[in-house]
């Protein structure tokens, strides 16, 4: 498995963003993985599921939001974000240009990716998986912030939670059911946002990840 530090330029404003390839000599598919709001491209979900990604033949090519380069926790500006997510769609097609691409990523770096999408389709983006969508925020259910996904022209993968305070399953399979053979909805038995289970569930935070690794790999695959 090779692991390559990049750097990736944003725009003159925003500057370049640090980036990490981590790629296993089986690799069948590049994820572009966009972090969630809080924590950056080394936060310990991020380098374990690029690790069990690996273990399934999926490349990952992770970077950091401006915001985060810079040591701040306010999130840049959604025009920001979104010419971030596709200045590293671009990087991902100049490093691995023989690898098929999906997108997406944990919490806002997964919604941010499918805004991108709405708003003008990824250049080589096959799909976009959620690491945990956000459809909501923590004890405000809704579903606005799903509205954009209708204009989404690739197959969604939505890997969630049943214990996922900020996507109430009961809202988001009504979107899923809408989106039709373009969403697929895998729910993980006691993962909460962050694909944490409770010790009486019997299963392992490690495990959950494995299974998240392994649909995605799966779903990835059959694209093409």
């Amino acid at each position: 498995m090779n692991e390559l530090e990049l750097s990736i330029h944003v725009s003159e404003r925003a500057g370049d963003v640090s980036a990490l390839l981590v790629r296993p000599d089986d690799a069948a598919v590049l994820y572009v993985l966009g972090h969630g709001a809080g924590a950056g491209m080394r936060h310990a979900f991020m380098e374990a599921i690029a690790e069990d990604l690996a273990q399934e033949g999926v490349a990952t090519l992770r970077y950091q939001f401006p915001y985060m380069e810079q040591g701040t926790r306010r999130p840049s500006s959604g025009p920001v974000l979104l010419r971030t997510i596709r200045a590293a769609v671009e990087k991902a097609g100049e490093v691995a240009p023989d690898l098929p691409l999906v997108a997406g990523g944990k919490s806002m770096g997964g919604r941010m990716t499918s805004l991108a999408a709405a708003e003008e389709p990824l250049e080589g983006v096959k799909g976009i998986a959620f690491l945990g969508f956000p459809l909501h925020p923590g004890g405000k259910p809704g579903t606005e912030r799903g509205t954009h996904l209708f204009d989404v022209g690739v197959p969604l993968l939505f890997l969630q939670g049943d214990r996922d305070r900020l996507a109430d399953l009961e809202l988001l399979r009504p979107i899923c059911t809408r989106l039709g053979a373009r969403a697929t909805l895998h729910v993980v038995a006691g993962g909460d946002h962050s694909f944490h289970v409770l010790k009486r569930s019997g299963r392992t935070d490690a495990e959950v990840r494995s299974e998240v690794a392994v649909r995605l790999a799966e779903w990835a695959r059959k694209l093409g």
